[in-house]
């Protein structure tokens, strides 16, 4: 997860998966290492962050996470992620 410390929505982002189950999450600070977000922007095509990848399926950003889970199709993408 591309993210920034203090970003309300990567902290809602990593509160949701974290109450999933998923505690090992990869977060990329783009507000510490600043050459990183234009590696976000190619691999994303966003500017924003969270941008959020569960195994490389790049699922967008907390709003997105938050649908997927919505629709029911979120646990079925974190199967086999947990820690």
């Amino acid at each position: 997860m591309y993210a920034t410390r203090t970003c309300p929505y990567c902290i809602r982002a990593e509160a949701l998966l974290n109450h999933k189950g998923i505690g090992n999450i990869d977060k990329i600070l783009v507000d510490v290492d600043p050459s990183r977000r234009d590696e976000m922007i190619a691999v994303s095509g966003r500017r924003t962050v969270p941008q959020i990848f569960i195994d490389g399926t790049h699922v967008g950003g907390c709003d997105d996470l938050f649908a997927l889970d919505h629709a029911g199709r979120l646990d079925a993408m974190l199967i086999g992620t947990s820690d």
